[in-house]
């Protein structure tokens, strides 16, 4: 009887954790949810711009050849980066989501370092501002997650602490509790 009454406090323990709102250290769900957005537009801003950067119209077609990787490499972690904030607006805190997001927009920018100073050598040197520009924005934008992120792990190693302790306390509690005493057999008349 006493393993279910801990359990059952063990669960209300659980549940009162997930169903309070975010911390005072986490950014709220409306406000991810609008960084996110925030995110995604300005991604999708960069879009045309690398278009505009086709290596293909590059003044020294030789010099545009070598460049053609990181320009498709570019547009496509883009596309995983919108991809990726999509499911995380949904599903806010979920941590493999935050890292992943994190990672594909260190990828936008590795990417788009790479290609901005071709862009600005053999093709056109305001487009390469331009793509300077939204990269600045990106780096603010990433660094934004950054700091959701660690507040979000920090917020959960101690849910994981609380709950580990509780557990614990109560395994503590069952281990102190006299054996059952054993059901007696009914007599045979």
């Amino acid at each position: 009887m006493m393993k279910y009454v801990c359990l059952c406090a063990f669960a209300a323990l659980a549940a009162r954790g997930q169903s309070q709102p975010a911390q005072a250290g986490v950014e709220s769900e409306w406000d991810l949810k609008t960084q996110l957005k925030t995110l995604t537009a300005a991604a999708k801003r960069m879009q045309p711009i690398f278009e505009q950067a086709d290596p293909k119209n590059w003044r020294d077609p030789q010099a545009g050849q070598s460049y053609v990787a990181q320009w498709k490499a570019a547009q496509d972690e883009i596309r995983y980066l919108n991809g990726v904030a999509d499911q995380l607006a949904k599903d806010p805190e979920r941590l493999t989501l935050v890292l992943e997001t994190f990672f594909r927009m260190q990828a936008v920018e590795s990417s788009t370092s790479a290609l901005i100073e071709g862009v600005r050598k053999y093709y056109n040197a305001p487009v390469a501002e331009l793509l300077q520009a939204a990269l600045v924005e990106h780096k603010n934008n990433r660094e934004r997650l950054r700091v959701y992120l660690v507040d979000l792990a920090q917020t959960k190693e101690q849910e994981f602490t609380i709950m580990d302790k509780e557990a614990q306390r109560c395994r503590a509690f069952l281990t102190k509790q006299p054996p059952p005493a054993p059901a007696s057999k009914p007599r045979s008349k």
